[in-house]
Formats: structure tokens, sequence, C-alpha cells
């Protein structure tokens, strides 16, 4: 099937992009992160002041080898302009539109459902022009199996019961402008190691962030807990923005993803830059006071970095799809059994794939499993097949931790 990166999607479900460090500057809620170096005339994320020469995009080698000051010479050649508070409106959620993605390429060896591994691939069918479009896979596989699983079974979305439970408060619905255009995706609440207990941190997709290679940051990045909580927005119901955000709007101050993704991504196709896929933001409280966002929703989600893939036995992904059959008002969940591997680079993290039919806005929602009894993330929604039947995301290695370590040290 054809990996088509969950950049655009329908109204309510279109993401693109992602970005390597982003870090709030001008207006919007006050910054007062000491992850907000002096960068504000790096508008373009390529300097660290003006008048520098940009940094130099490490190999893959270079970048698992990357050490906190590595990581802090990248972040303070990235920003971006903080959430306007009070730009999202409930007119401008429910109008959202999908992102009209350029032309993209079929996969020509990626085994499928019927087939073992490493029999003789199937082509896909070519993808729908009128299903809300994500980027395709590059045209090119690694010899053999090249770290890919045949499809799995496929597994039906079904949402969360309203009002949702306390332990599903963690999951949330983002907001972004790209251009003149707004979009959404999906995130969770994660636990910040240097903040225990008081994290306003958020796990996402990097094309949640950044247009990638040559891209611009995405602006008025909000996180909205719990959305929809109580169905007030439910089967076509005319409720307020109020009932929908039962812990309002967290504007995003500060962000960080790898730089593979920034400095190699087309937003508009699947390929080994989406094994970096993975995005962190740090938001603020819109009330103006010092409660983290852990101690308002409740709760947090630990992150299981380099997760022995035979001890992730099963796997439940959460997000907002939005795409036909979906509308976006729904928490939406795949409760999959063991992830199989998808992979575009054999010198990357093999992804983790699995079958489920989520569609647009779904990009960036939490993959969780059970580590000793208790809930812990292990991926987030990346990719995706343009038969909404399978689903892919980064396997989250030595490079996610060292940037959520660096990220979590530096605002402490």
């Amino acid at each position: 099937m054809s990996p088509i990166s969950r950049a655009t999607r329908a109204a309510l479900g279109a993401s693109v992009v992602a970005l390597t460090v982003v870090v709030a500057t001008a207006c919007g809620p006050e910054n007062t992160d000491p992850v907000a170096a002096p960068t504000a005339a790096a508008t373009a994320g390529t300097t660290d002041k003006p008048g520098a020469a940009p940094l130099k995009l490490p190999s893959v080698d270079e970048l698992k080898k990357w050490n906190f000051d590595d990581w802090d010479k990248w972040a303070q050649q990235n920003v971006i302009t903080p959430a306007v508070k009070g730009y999202w409106d409930l007119q401008k959620i429910l109008k959202a539109k999908p992102y009209k993605p350029g032309p993209g390429g079929q996969p020509t060896a990626q085994p499928t459902a019927a087939q073992p591994t490493g029999a003789a691939p199937t082509q896909p069918p070519a993808q729908p022009t009128a299903q809300p479009s994500r980027p395709a896979q590059p045209t090119t596989q690694p010899p053999g199996d090249g770290g890919n699983d045949p499809q799995p079974k496929l597994i039906e979305e079904k949402p969360v019961p309203h009002p949702f439970a306390k332990q599903y408060h963690v999951n949330g619905k983002l907001f972004f402008q790209k251009g003149s255009e707004e979009y959404v995706c999906s995130g969770t609440v994660v636990s910040d190691p240097a903040n225990p207990g008081r994290s306003n941190l958020v796990w996402t997709a990097s094309h949640c962030l950044h247009g990638g290679k040559g891209g611009k940051y995405h602006t008025n990045i909000t996180f909205a807990p719990a959305f929809n909580s109580t169905g007030a927005l439910s089967g076509g119901k005319q409720g307020s923005l109020a009932q929908a955000e039962p812990y309002g709007e967290w504007g995003a101050v500060a962000g960080m993803i790898a730089p593979q993704w920034a400095g190699e991504a087309d937003p508009e196709n699947g390929g080994p830059w989406s094994q970096y896929d993975f995005g962190i933001l740090r938001v603020a409280n819109p009330d103006g006071s010092g409660r983290s966002l852990e101690e308002v929703v409740g709760g947090s989600v630990p992150i299981w970095f380099n997760a022995p893939r035979d001890q992730i036995t099963a796997v439940s992904s959460y997000g907002y799809p939005a795409g036909k059959p979906f509308d976006g008002m729904e928490l939406e969940h795949c409760d999959s059994g063991k992830p199989a591997r998808r992979s575009m680079d054999p010198a990357r993290p093999t992804m983790l794939m699995i079958g489920c039919n989520g569609t647009g806005g779904d990009s960036g929602g939490g993959w969780f499993t059970t580590k000793d009894g208790k809930q812990v993330l292990v991926s987030d929604t990346s990719i995706g097949g343009s038969d909404n039947t399978w689903e892919a995301g980064p396997y989250l290695d030595d490079v996610a931790q060292h940037a959520l370590d660096y990220f979590s040290k530096k605002s402490k």
C-alpha cells in the first residue's frame, strides 16, 4: 500500500509539516521559556543569528551522536511566532479546509496482507483523486523486505464514549495556520523528565509544525486537550466552543523536531524523513497562571524510548480523523495487536505499522502500549495508505529521546 504522509486531509483534518526546534518570540502569550534564544531574526530557521551561516544538516550517523551542545546549537536557529490568544473560534475550526497537495508517487515494492514477507508484491491501486490527500511514498524501496512486513489486518476506528473518562483527557486536537488556511492535527500530553508532575509538553508529528525542506513554520499552533469530551459538537450538535474545550486552548510557545525533517522533508510525499516524524511542543496556560497542563488535565503519558519491539505486543492509536467517514469531532482509537515494520531507509529507525482506517486530522495522535502495568507512548501517527487501511508512526529511539531530554532540561 502506498504510505501517504498525513499532511493533507479533510476539513478539520489536514495536517502538514514539521520543524526542528520552534521557539516563541513575539506577540501572543508571554514567553518566559529559557529555550527561547535571541533568534527573532532567524524567521526561516536557517541561522542562529543575523548574518550567520546556516548550520550543516547532520547525516543520520552524526545525528545519532548529537549531544546537548549540538541540540542547543540547532535549537538557536529556529523560531516560531507564539499563537495569538483568542485566534481560534468555533467558526474557524468548523471551516478548516484540507490541504491541497501536489502530485505524489506510488511505491513499487510494498508487501500486502495476502503475501508473505519477501513475496513478489502487487501494485497498489492509484490514489483516489477525490479523497483527502496525504503525501505518497517515494517510488523506490530498499532491497528485500527492507524492514517491511506485510500489511496488518485492518482495524476499524471506534469513538471514545462521551463524556471522556479521565485517562483520555491527555489526548487533544492541535490547530495551526498555514498561510491563510487553517488545519488540524492531534497530540498527547506527555511527561516532562525535568519537571515531574508539571508538564507543559505535547507530543505530535513534525509535519504538524513545519512545512519541511524550504518550508515555513506554521502559525497559531494551539492545543485543545480533551476536545469535545462532552459530545457538545457530536452528531451535528450546535454546541459552543467553551463546551467543546473543557480546558481551553493552550498556545505553543516553543517546540522541537529532528533536523532531518526540516532539512529533507517533502510533506506531500512520504519518505525516509517520515522515520523521524515526531514533534514536541511547549504550551502556555491560557489563564496566565502557573498551573501546568499536566496538573490541569490530571495526568501525562511517559514515553518509552527504544522499546524492545518484541515487548510492544499491542498498541492503541488515538486521534481526531476528519476525512470521510469521520467528521473531526470525535476522539477515535484503533486497538491493534503487535505492530508490523515499515521502512524507507534501513539506516533510520524502522517505523511501527498497524492496520487502521484513520484519515486526515489524526496525524500526531499518540500510540499507546503498556509497560509494567502503566500506559506509555511509543509513537505518533505519521503516514498512511491511500485507501486508509493502515497507518505508520516513527520508532522513538535515541534521537527522539535526546531531543526531549534537551528540550526538557533547557526549559527547566
